[in-house]
């Protein structure tokens, strides 16, 4: 980010640079052209008089955009307006200027005329000239809109100057914006880290002392006393689940986290899982179909795992009748496909693309009755991406969900 940062400035100041020498170089050519044009005026006054040119450069220039020159003999105002006009039309010095004439007899300037070459109707809002000591003969002439002529031949200059500009200001405002999020981010991921492990050991204290309750001949005797110490054993299991699966996301954030990779059976883990999810939800009716024989992957067993509980508990948890869910192993030249196809409530088609964000839940009658933190699915896209397999998903509502696991031979 610094050194973006260090990047965009640095580009940003040689343009300043480069702007500021092409106004100094057009500066200059602008100078050489008023000179250049003054003393073609000189010489046709004098060539009118059929007087020699003066030796000394007539041509003085007092200011950046004020000029002086010595004539050094009579000529008419009128003359010298028609060829003003003239010459500095010739050297593409269409600039607005006004002039004045020396007076001897009043020891004063005489103002002459505003000249615009685009707006006749436009006059001067200045009209003073200052006198030159020790010269009789000459005539003043004043660029009011020099600098304005200057930069609008600069036009694209400025405009890429702006642009960097904007572009500086949209680059720190974005590197500010991602280091907040990224503070918040730390934040929640130390909250969730925290309120997890602190959860742990009273949750394992009340799984523990209930366990031992429900095994008393006392709490067996009566009906309602075991079925609440049912209850508390249920919902305290379940819980313990919601927090395993912020640990398990909490070490896949960590900077430690690494994958450990061995080679595994697919069909024999997933079978593994069948057995133990439907030992716990004996109404749920799940299928594997594999044509894989002795194929193996290279993955990490506990995480791997978790892919394939969390996929089915999901089907489990959001299916409306009995749950029916068909697990699919194929392969083709490039990779072994895992697809998993329930017959649920589906998922709308504006939230399919949202379905892997961290905390998303979708909105409906059944997420309100299924908690969760919206965790799974961003927990089985993060293992999926650490292992460089691809994920995807269909989905129609009301008929059910298919999740395409893609993992390469």
């Amino acid at each position: 980010m610094i050194l973006g940062a260090i990047a965009i400035a640095g580009i940003l100041i040689i343009q300043l640079y480069l702007l500021k020498q092409a106004f100094n170089q057009e500066e200059n050519k602008f100078r050489q052209k008023v000179h250049v044009a003054l003393m073609e005026v000189v010489k046709k006054l004098y060539s009118d008089s059929k007087h020699e040119l003066p030796q000394l450069n007539p041509v003085k220039e007092v200011s950046e955009d004020y000029y002086v020159v010595n004539v050094n003999q009579e000529f008419n105002a009128d003359v010298l307006e028609f060829y003003l006009k003239t010459e500095l039309t010739k050297f593409d010095l269409v600039n607005d200027f006004e002039y004045a004439i020396y007076n001897c007899e009043t020891d004063g300037m005489v103002y002459g005329n505003y000249i615009s070459f685009k707006d006749n109707n436009k006059v001067s809002t200045v009209k003073y000239f200052p006198r030159q000591a020790n010269l009789v003969y000459y005539f003043a002439i004043h660029f009011p809109q020099k600098n304005q002529s200057i930069y609008a031949s600069l036009q694209l200059w400025i405009v890429f100057s702006v642009i960097m500009f904007f572009v500086l200001i949209i680059y720190s405002y974005s590197v500010f914006t991602l280091l907040q999020q990224k503070k918040y981010a730390n934040l929640q991921k130390d909250f969730i880290n925290n309120m997890t492990h602190e959860f742990k050991t009273p949750l394992s204290s009340i799984l523990l002392s209930s366990n031992y309750l429900i095994q008393q001949p006392v709490i067996q005797d009566e009906p309602k006393l075991n079925k609440y110490t049912g209850i508390i054993i249920q919902q305290a299991n379940k819980l313990n689940e919601h927090v395993e699966k912020l640990l398990d996301l909490a070490k896949t954030e960590s900077e430690s986290f690494s994958m450990k990779l061995e080679t595994i059976h697919p069909e024999t883990v997933i079978l593994d899982i069948m057995e133990n999810i439907q030992l716990r939800h004996q109404h749920a009716n799940i299928s594997l179909r594999s044509n894989l024989g002795d194929k193996t992957i290279e993955a990490d067993p506990f995480h791997f795992s978790n892919i394939i509980y969390n996929l089915l508990d999901n089907s489990i948890k959001y299916s409306k009748a009995d749950p029916v869910i068909n697990i699919s192993l194929e392969q083709n030249n490039k990779s072994i496909l895992m697809i998993f196809t329930d017959k649920g409530m589906g998922i709308p088609r504006n939230d399919l693309d949202k379905i892997f964000d961290k905390f998303y839940r979708v909105q409906g009658n059944r997420t309100n009755v299924v908690k969760g933190f919206g965790l799974g699915l961003f927990y089985i896209k993060k293992i999926c991406t650490a292992h460089k397999w691809k994920i995807s998903v269909t989905s129609v509502e009301n008929e059910g969900t298919s999740i395409t696991i893609q993992i390469p031979k």
